[in-house]
């Protein structure tokens, strides 16, 4: 099966345009509706502290995966350019859930790993804390208070980085690679035998 001959958005009339714009907000929806609703579905809270590490390394091994599987639909993608803003929806959006999971737990096996409250942040609480360290925004309303939870931040932050900086610049290449004409209009650049 031949893969379909990638295309520019301005490829496309207005009407086939906007049909793949709406479709593609439509996904970025849903995915980051079943995201959250698992977030806030599943029994979180429940996990203990005593694993931290091991559910955060789970956590960006998470994101490395579902990364790594964006940026491969990108590169078979028809129309390249909403596929990358598909990835980096579904990539952000994986990434503040696993980190909101990580504090949530943190926080449920000891209340005070974070300040603000005097009982364990709930599943929004915790959301909203991973939005604000990400945003770097930083209200102080809710703040670290362990070592342990000092750290899990600190990691959250230089991933935060990485995110920012190496994420979008690689989903956006892949989609400009992907959308780059051929050198010589996909013709052999070799010279003709002589005979």
């Amino acid at each position: 099966m031949e893969e379909p001959r990638p295309l520019r958005l301005t490829d496309l009339d207005p009407d086939q345009r906007r049909r793949a714009i709406g479709g593609s907000g439509a996904i970025i929806v849903v995915a980051v509706a079943l995201i959250l609703g698992a977030f806030y579905a599943l029994p979180f809270d429940h996990f203990s502290s005593e694993r931290s590490v091991l559910r955060l390394s789970a956590v960006v091994a998470l994101i490395v995966a579902v990364f790594i599987w964006q940026i491969r639909r990108i590169s078979l993608a028809e129309l390249p350019e909403l596929r990358a803003v598909e990835a980096l929806g579904i990539v952000i959006g994986v990434f503040l859930v696993g980190f909101s999971i990580v504090y949530l737990s943190m926080s449920n096996a000891n209340a005070h790993s974070f300040s603000g409250f005097n009982r364990p942040l709930d599943h929004t609480q915790a959301l909203y804390f991973t939005i604000s360290v990400f945003s770097t925004v930083g209200f102080g309303d809710i703040t670290a208070k362990t070592d342990t939870a000092r750290l899990v931040v600190s990691a959250q932050m230089l991933l935060d980085l990485a995110i920012i900086g190496v994420v979008v610049r690689m989903i956006l290449t892949a989609a400009r690679s992907r959308i780059a004409p051929e050198p010589n209009g996909g013709r052999d650049s070799r010279p003709a035998p002589a005979e």
